[in-house]
């Protein structure tokens, strides 16, 4: 058999990689053992094990100074019986733990997710969140967020899905009449807070997205799904009407716009109108509602009544009870 021939850099790197969890994994094993299992010369192995010495977790100036931040091994054992055995693994085996302001930001989101009636009648939500409590250095708080109740529309969809046929409702699109449809629910989607059905719809046979909010009157029928596995269409094919939204706010307050894909259409005096694309003009509501009153919806008409009700049931909510003592100094 060819001796093992000289180690190159990249070589010694991908060794150094390998070589802790191993000696981990084994707690004692000799050179030669170890030689053997990774290609090359007790001579080299030990080497390589003698520089694990200095390896291990830099200080706060970026250089490793107290010998708990580095490697060690038994070198009596190394020596009088060639045997490898790390006493010091760098806190390798110490577990993370999240900050109570980690654990719940997860369950948060965990208690949003448990709104999908598949997901939450499984226990999973419920188990997560157990175990990310008992994980987090300190307590979170018991309670993170209170999720929407889940509606009889989004349980009966999710049940569809779940059996496997074509689900029946009544649907109002945006400016148009009441229509009747028989659909095979293949996802269902969660979008800015938003419930939507996917599925092949039986009356456009097409696959189509439906607004859930404008869903009534749903049934459960006794049609198989034969549409699972149709393609998807694009945003311009889906029922969720789409248009453009003229807006206009002041040029500084644009970067807060975030990913919401826009277009200039004209910048004077600080001031910048912006041409939109949404599924549905009228939720432009939502992001409006994140200015403050910086932002002015131009057109179309449907999207600045939605706006303009949208605020005004909001700060109806601020009004004080119309009772004696009630007014405010």
């Amino acid at each position: 058999m060819a001796a093992p021939g000289p180690l190159l850099a990249a070589d010694r790197v991908r060794l150094y990689l390998t070589l802790v969890p191993y000696l981990l994994e084994r707690g004692q094993v000799t050179l030669d053992e170890a030689a053997d299992e990774f290609g090359v010369t007790p001579n080299e192995m030990r080497s390589m094990v003698e520089k694990l010495t200095v390896i291990g977790l830099p200080g706060e100036s970026g250089y490793w100074q107290l010998p708990q931040e580095m490697f060690d091994i038994d070198w009596d054992l190394l020596d009088q019986h060639g045997m490898i055995e790390i006493t010091n693994d760098v806190a390798l085996r110490r577990v993370p733990r999240f900050t109570a302001r980690e654990a719940a930001a997860l369950m948060a989101g965990l208690q949003l997710v448990a709104a999908v009636p598949a997901v939450a009648d499984s226990g999973l939500v419920a188990g997560l969140i157990s175990k990310l409590a008992r994980g987090a250095a300190d307590a979170p708080p018991d309670l993170v967020v209170a999720p929407t109740a889940v509606s009889e529309v989004q349980q009966l969809v999710s049940r569809a899905l779940h059996d496997g046929v074509a689900v029946s409702f009544r649907y109002q699109a945006p400016d148009a009449a009441v229509t009747t449809r028989t659909v095979d629910p293949m996802q269902i989607l969660i979008t800015n807070g938003q419930w939507y059905l996917q599925g092949w719809c039986h009356l456009r046979r097409a696959v189509r997205t439906f607004h859930l909010d404008r869903v009534s009157d749903p049934e459960l029928t006794d049609i198989e799904i034969t549409h699972a596995d149709a393609v998807t269409p694009t945003s311009s094919d889906q029922d969720v009407s789409a248009g453009k939204v003229t807006i206009r706010l002041p040029e500084a307050l644009v970067p807060l716009l975030g990913a919401f894909p826009h277009e200039v259409i004209d910048d004077a005096d600080g001031v910048v109108t912006l041409s939109m694309r949404m599924g549905d003009p009228r939720g432009i509501k939502r992001i409006a509602a994140r200015f403050g009153g910086a932002l002015e919806v131009l057109d179309p008409p449907s999207a600045r009544a939605a706006t303009r009700e949208w605020a005004t049931c909001g700060l109806d909510l601020y009004k004080a009870p119309d009772t004696p003592g009630s007014e405010l100094d």
